[in-house]
């Protein structure tokens, strides 16, 4: 069965909307400019900056090179870190269970550098980053060719389930995936950090398939705002009350009374810096480490889960 006749309902068109105008843009731009004084804003604004000088420096290594991080499963562990070791011992079911990375617009997998060094750290064996052109394509195209990714992960390491974690648009395509092209049956969890999933004003920005698809009401959004029943795959968002990339910022939060959800607010965090935080790797190798189907607590110190956005 090919990802266009796994679609769930037929796709809704794309209409142009206005750009956003009267009290919600006025009560945006307040809030901005309140956020200014903030000691932890300006602090991530400065971050934000560091970390794209050295995106920018790093950008044309995620061109080139193994999409895998890890080398499988071990079967010896005397060699490994404690962290690692103690993880394989614990639960070899997690520890080897295939991560995919999905970059956002105008990126490509360098941009999970960091991520990628935190999970392998922690005893994640099979972690995989893939690239994709965001250049003449749309959300819908990304995700079928996300498919196919997700398929030769499968077949590479022999798992029938792996975890997704997106930023940004790669987060979008990942959630379209999952819940319009039956791509829950294959992801067990989707982690997004900085997703617009109610759209972002930022998309205003150029007239383009792929940012019109962005926007707020878009026809994109509708279609991810209907019924998803029986979705299989748990979700945490991980969003920044400070991030510029998302206007208004609660739109990376995920709320869908059909899906297992969790958001996770973050404060003073930048757009590019939120796959590069210390509390955010932290937090998803906490939730991975857990690989109960509904999403419940069955460890100490788990990130609990609920069908609550």
């Amino acid at each position: 069965m090919t990802g266009l006749q796994r679609l769930r309902g037929a796709p809704a068109p794309d209409d142009p909307q206005l750009a956003p105008r009267g009290p919600a843009a006025c009560r945006a731009l307040v809030g901005g400019v309140r956020a200014l004084g903030d000691p932890a804003v300006l602090a991530g604004a400065a971050v934000e900056t560091v970390w794209l000088a050295a995106h920018l420096t790093t950008w044309p290594l995620g061109l080139v090179g193994s999409g895998r991080s890890g080398a499988g499963p071990a079967y010896r562990v005397e060699h490994l870190p404690p962290v690692q070791r103690g993880m394989l011992v614990a639960d070899v079911e997690a520890a080897g269970t295939p991560i995919l990375l999905v970059h956002g617009i105008v990126s490509n997998r360098s941009v999970f550098t960091v991520l990628r060094r935190g999970l392998t750290r922690r005893g994640f064996s099979n972690v995989f980053a893939m690239n994709y052109s965001t250049v003449a394509t749309d959300v819908r195209t990304a995700a079928l060719r996300l498919a196919d990714e997700v398929e030769s992960v499968c077949e590479q390491t022999g798992f029938e389930r792996i975890h997704v974690i997106g930023h940004s648009l790669g987060g979008l395509i990942a959630r379209y995936y999952v819940t319009r092209l039956g791509g829950d049956a294959r992801v067990h969890t989707l982690v997004t950090l900085g997703t617009p999933h109610e759209g972002t004003w930022a998309a205003y920005a150029l007239p383009t398939r792929l940012l019109r698809q962005m926007r707020p009401g878009s026809g994109l959004m509708r279609e991810l705002a209907r019924p998803v029943r029986g979705c299989r795959t748990r979700f945490l968002a991980y969003w920044s009350d400070t991030d510029a990339v998302i206007v208004p910022q609660r739109s990376a939060a995920l709320r869908h009374p059909d899906l297992a959800t969790r958001s996770v607010r973050l404060h003073g965090a930048g757009h590019l810096t939120l796959p590069m935080l210390g509390e955010v790797v932290h937090g998803i190798s906490t939730a991975l480490t857990q690989l109960d189907a509904d999403g419940s607590t069955v460890r100490r110190g788990v990130v609990p889960l609920s069908r609550r956005g």
